[in-house]
């Protein structure tokens, strides 16, 4: 029970640190709460433009599918359904970030929110799990479902313009939307449709 007590008494503000100054949350204040105000902060505006490392990262994001494009169009059979396998696998898996990210746009402001938008959300998940069925059942695959995901992934942005209008997207969100979809869709069609 006493170390219950002192315990208790260390986190309750009597302490001798605190009582002394040191523990002073006043004092550190400014630092201490900046990054909870900036992760609470429930303004439906966002302000600035994206850093420029998203921009890079973004860019280096179709690599994946650039150097599975590549194996495909190479003709080494051993390769060919690997990378066909792997491109879908990176579709799928951005396609359903995709949904995440418009998700985590529309929470920031959920009451202003039309409800058209949480249902475009879970589609992109619940999309590239029914492109997998056709492997599942032994059909005709990956090409035809690299080919959904390349055409979902180059009209997805069309989500993103109409959270713009709805201020929820912060400067340069739908550019950086519109090359990175448009170019991944294309190499992901590329990647269904190489004989």
């Amino acid at each position: 029970m006493i170390g219950i007590t002192r315990h208790a008494k260390c986190f309750s503000g009597t302490s001798f640190l605190h009582r002394a100054g040191a523990l002073s949350l006043e004092r550190y204040k400014p630092s201490l709460y900046r990054p909870l105000m900036a992760i609470t902060d429930t303004s439906p505006q966002y302000s600035g433009a994206l850093p420029p490392i998203a921009q890079w990262l973004g860019l280096a994001g179709l690599l994946p599918q650039v150097v599975a494009v590549l194996l495909i169009l190479d003709g080494e059979p051993a390769w060919r359904f690997s990378a066909a396998a792997m491109a879908f696998a990176y579709a799928a898996l951005i396609f359903s970030f995709l949904g995440g990210m418009w998700w985590g746009l529309a929470a920031r402001d959920a009451d202003a929110t039309p409800s058209w938008i949480w249902v475009a959300a879970v589609a992109p998940p619940l999309i590239a799990l029914g492109s997998a069925w056709p492997w599942a059942v032994g059909e005709p695959w990956p090409g035809p479902s690299l080919v959904l995901l390349g055409a979902s992934l180059i009209i997805s942005p069309a989500i993103d313009h109409r959270l713009g209008r709805l201020g929820l997207c912060p400067d340069g969100w739908l550019v950086l939307r519109l090359w990175l979809s448009f170019a991944l869709g294309v190499l992901t069609v590329i990647a269904g449709l190489a004989p």
